[in-house]
């Protein structure tokens, strides 16, 4: 099984001041990871840094075999060479793909037969062809969620997924992401701020 291996240190400014991300861990092969602490800390940067959309100023980053960055060898892994899906806050589904075209867009192979096999795990039968703006809240992010896992991803990033579902709908959309991370069967890291949140749906918390 791969373990991700992190041994990085990256600058940041932030409204505070210049701060320091410096994380150094193991996460291993089927862990769910929820990642806390306050505003401004490195928890977006830190999944940034994961997905390659961003470089830590110094370190290492492995996953298994596969170095992603290394800052003495000069080496850092493109993020479509890196089988990562990232969910964003704001979900980023587009607008003038129907759901069906949403989810289907992420496959590096495409697999209709796939697509319909989320489309039935996550509940969206019948929306298949409805467009992200009439969607719920939560139907939204069972979308996002459908189309990461799409992509066949061996490390799932959630920032904030929940942060904009109220309250009563909460705890089922908990159990959607529980059952993204077991479909996957890798590494997830969840990025809340509620500590409740972390301790149910977490193996480990990890805190900056």
């Amino acid at each position: 099984m791969k373990t991700l291996t992190l041994d990085i240190k990256k600058k940041m400014h932030t409204t505070e001041g210049e701060r320091f991300l410096c994380f150094a861990e193991e996460i291993r092969h089927g862990e769910f990871i929820s990642l806390v602490g306050h505003s401004g800390c490195g928890k977006s940067t830190l999944l940034r840094i994961l997905a390659g959309l961003m470089e830590p100023d110094e370190g290492v980053l492995q996953y298994g075999d596969e170095v992603w960055f290394d800052h003495k060898a000069k080496k850092s892994t493109a993020p479509q060479k890196r089988n990562v899906a990232y969910m964003f806050q704001d979900f980023a589904l587009f607008p003038n793909m129907t759901v069906e075209q949403n989810i289907g867009f992420a496959q590096k192979v495409k697999d209709k037969g796939m697509v319909q096999q989320l489309i039935d795990i996550f509940g969206l039968n019948n929306l298949e062809k409805i467009h992200p703006g009439k969607l719920s809240g939560g139907q939204k992010q069972r979308v996002a969620l459908a189309r990461a896992i799409a992509m066949k991803p061996s490390i799932l990033l959630l920032d904030e997924p929940l942060s904009s579902i109220d309250w009563q709908m909460r705890g089922a959309l908990q159990d959607e992401i529980l059952k993204a991370h077991r479909y996957i069967g890798g590494i997830s890291i969840m990025v809340t701020h509620d500590r409740e949140e972390a301790h149910k749906m977490g193996d480990r918390i990890i805190s900056l």
